[in-house]
């Protein structure tokens, strides 16, 4: 696409959005960023200004202003049922900032979605890649894609994680290599329905051809049901079965075609789900043909994503772990499920309206205390009551939470935050959360 002197309108003044508007007009393109804040409100306007780019503040845009636009791309927090885009779309092309800078990208993609594991997976990806080629790593995990887009060369490749929200208003981006990890309930104040949710997880493999690779989870029965509609090659990872043409799970060694890769010994991160993690990993280094030793040297040295699982400390003898990024229930029952203490587990925050009872489910014989928090702490307790599980505290702050845990928690046993819920109803975003977990902890007494 030429971008040179077209009128664009970005919708949001976040991240992607001000990487997309800066990327546009080094392109050369008249540039419009709106946001409902006002301008005292949005952080990095200098910028913005300095590069000639216009601002549309306090309101939506109306009719007028889409009319005079040749295309818009809209950020992924923007609901695509809002009556503004609804419009947009019966008039000019509306595109989100990961189609944006596919359409400007040079290297091949490889790309990670899924409700639960991207960023580990992403993560690890990046990382024994970057032990091969120059790599990029971009999406959802922090860093816009359009920050890098234009300077990433042919001969790199990049390692992007997206979310379904990015997914939605792509267009014609294809990766070479693609992996939907699992299905679960999430996002659905937004998706309104599972079908709506899988269908945008589904769009990563959309464009692709029978040149290309789709990762699949074989135990998951909607990603299993995913390859009916792929065009790509298929290949599947399993920790039930053991998968001829893909990667399994058998006796604390990760198998490749029935060949015994790499022992889970060796392997730093915790949980059964991060086996999973590491197996797609393993899957689309093979298929992007990274040596075999380089892959192995990559796995063995990988520490712990921020915010997953993450250990923080051990204060009276008592382990503290940070899993922040654990935004939804499935998240929470891995979390639980990898700790090898007995757990006091900090749980609550931004409802999301999700069934919280498989959760709960989990908690017995491994949640000693549930520690409630949050705008869905009254809704949470009733869940605990329904599944009999009286185990739990309400707590009307993060830091009463957190010095409960402290005050009851007996030497070896452990305090995990995972939330289980978005966390925009006391902080920013799950990273503020988990760093002020993380600075508390540290400061309390030995």
């Amino acid at each position: 696409m030429d971008f040179l002197n077209k009128n664009v309108l970005v919708c949001g003044i976040a991240r992607s959005g001000v990487c997309a508007a800066l990327m546009l007009r080094k392109l050369g393109a008249n540039v419009t960023i709106q946001d409902l804040k006002n301008e005292e409100d949005i952080e990095g306007i200098d910028t913005l200004r300095k590069n000639n780019i216009n601002l549309y503040l306090g309101k939506n845009p109306d009719n007028n202003i889409i009319d005079s636009m040749d295309f818009m791309v809209v950020s992924p927090g923007l609901p695509t049922d809002l009556d503004f885009v609804k419009y947009a779309n019966s008039k000019i092309p509306v595109i989100s900032e990961i189609e944006l800078a596919y359409l400007v990208c040079k290297a091949p993609i490889i790309a990670i979605t899924g409700t639960n594991g991207k960023t580990t997976t992403t993560s690890l990806l990046g990382h024994i890649l970057k032990m091969y080629k120059k790599t990029y790593i971009a999406g959802n995990i922090g860093i816009p894609f359009s920050h890098y887009a234009l300077d990433i060369e042919e001969n790199s490749i990049v390692a992007l994680e997206l979310s379904s929200f990015q997914l939605e208003t792509i267009k014609s981006f294809k990766p070479k290599i693609a992996s939907v990890l699992n299905i679960t309930e999430d996002h659905l104040n937004r998706h309104k329905t599972m079908e709506n949710y899988i269908k945008a997880k589904e769009r990563i493999f959309e464009n692709q051809d029978e040149n290309d690779f789709l990762i699949l989870n074989y135990d998951d029965l909607e990603c299993r049901k995913m390859e009916e509609k792929a065009k790509s090659k298929v290949l599947y990872f399993s920790t039930k079965e053991q998968i001829e043409n893909g990667a399994y799970l058998k006796d604390d060694y990760i198998y490749i075609n029935n060949y015994p890769f790499i022992n889970t010994d060796d392997i730093k991160i915790l949980g059964e789900h991060n086996m999973e993690n590491v197996m797609v990993a393993i899957l689309m280094c093979l298929c992007y043909n990274v040596p075999t030793d380089v892959i192995i040297e990559g796995v063995k040295s990988f520490k712990a994503v921020e915010h997953r699982i993450e250990y923080v400390a051990t204060k009276k003898g008592v382990d503290y772990y940070n899993d922040s990024k654990g935004t939804n229930t499935d998240a929470t029952i891995k979390a639980i499920n990898a700790m090898k203490k007995k757990t006091y587990l900090i749980v609550g925050g931004y409802d999301k309206n999700a069934d919280f009872l498989p959760m709960i489910k989990e908690f017995k014989d491994k949640v000693i205390k549930a520690v409630i928090i949050g705008q869905v702490k009254e809704r949470l307790a009733k869940d605990c009551e329904k599944f009999n599980f009286t185990d739990y505290v309400i707590k009307d702050s993060f830091f009463d939470a957190i010095d409960y845990c402290y005050e009851n928690a007996k030497q070896g046993e452990c305090v995990l935050l995972s939330p289980a819920c978005a966390s925009f109803d006391m902080f920013k975003d799950y990273e503020e959360r988990g760093n002020i977990f993380k600075r508390y902890v540290k400061d309390l007494k030995e």
